[in-house]
C-alpha cells in the first residue's frame, strides 16, 4: 500500500496530462472530420477526390508512423513542434480520418425528404447541412464519436514515444527507477480503466437518450 501511495502522485500526473491530450486532440478530430465528411460529399469532384485520398492515406498508415514523421520528420524542413502539439497533432489527424467517415454515414442516413424539404423552403445547400442535416446526422454519430474518444484515450499512450509525459511515460520513468514493472503497470491499468469506464457509462446513457428520441 505503501508503494502505491508513492507511486500515485507521478502516475496521476500521467493521467491529467493524457485527459488534456485526448480532450484537445478530439475537439480538433471532430472539428477536422467534419469538415473531410464535407468534402467528400461536396458536388466539386476535385475536392471529393482530395477528401477521399487524405481519408485512405491516413487511415491506411499507422498512427505512430504519423507522430513520428510530424515530430521527427518536419525538424528535417526547419518545422519544429513542442511534443503537446506535435501529439495533439498527430492523434488529431489520425482520427479525423475515422470521424469523418462516421460523419458522413450520419449525415447520408437522413432521410431524402428532409433535403427535400429544406429546398422547398429557399434554404442553400450550406443553409441545408447547417441547420436541417448535421443537426439532425449528430443524434446518429454521437454514439460512434463516443467509441472513439475511448479508443483516443488509450492510443494517446503512443505519445510517450515522442517525450510526452503522459500516463505511460510517468510508469515508463517510474520503472526505471523501481524496477517493478508489474506493481506500476498494474495500476496504469486501473487508472486508464478509471479513465474509460465512466466515459463508457456515459455513452451508454447518450445511446438510450438517442434511441428513446427515434422511438
Amino acid at each position: 500500500m505503501q508503494f502505491v501511495n508513492e507511486m500515485l502522485p507521478y502516475l496521476l500526473s500521467g493521467a491529467v496530462m493524457t485527459l488534456k491530450l485526448t480532450f484537445a486532440s478530439m475537439t480538433l478530430a471532430l472539428l477536422l472530420g467534419l469538415a473531410v465528411a464535407l468534402l467528400r460529399l461536396s458536388r466539386n469532384r476535385l475536392l471529393r477526390v482530395l477528401s477521399g485520398a487524405y481519408v485512405e492515406i491516413i487511415r491506411g498508415t499507422p498512427l505512430l508512423v504519423q507522430l513520428f514523421i510530424i515530430y521527427y520528420g518536419l525538424p528535417q524542413y526547419d518545422i519544429r513542434l513542442e511534443a503537446f502539439t506535435a501529439g495533439v497533432l498527430g492523434l488529431s489527424i489520425n482520427y479525423s480520418a475515422y470521424l469523418a467517415e462516421v460523419f458522413r454515414a450520419g449525415i447520408l442516413a437522413i432521410d431524402k425528404g428532409q433535403w427535400e424539404a429544406g429546398s422547398s423552403v429557399g434554404l442553400s445547400r450550406a443553409g441545408l447541412l447547417r441547420y436541417v442535416i448535421v443537426p439532425q446526422a449528430a443524434r446518429i454519430v454521437l454514439p460512434p464519436i463516443g467509441n472513439y474518444f475511448i479508443s483516443m484515450l488509450k492510443d494517446s499512450a503512443l505519445v510517450s514515444t515522442i517525450s510526452i509525459v503522459e500516463l505511460m511515460r510517468a510508469a515508463q520513468l517510474r520503472v526505471a527507477i523501481t524496477f517493478r514493472a508489474m506493481d506500476i503497470y498494474l495500476l496504469v491499468a486501473v487508472l486508464y480503466f478509471a479513465m474509460s469506464y465512466p466515459c463508457a457509462l456515459l455513452i451508454r446513457y447518450f445511446e438510450r437518450k438517442v434511441s428513446r428520441g427515434h422511438a
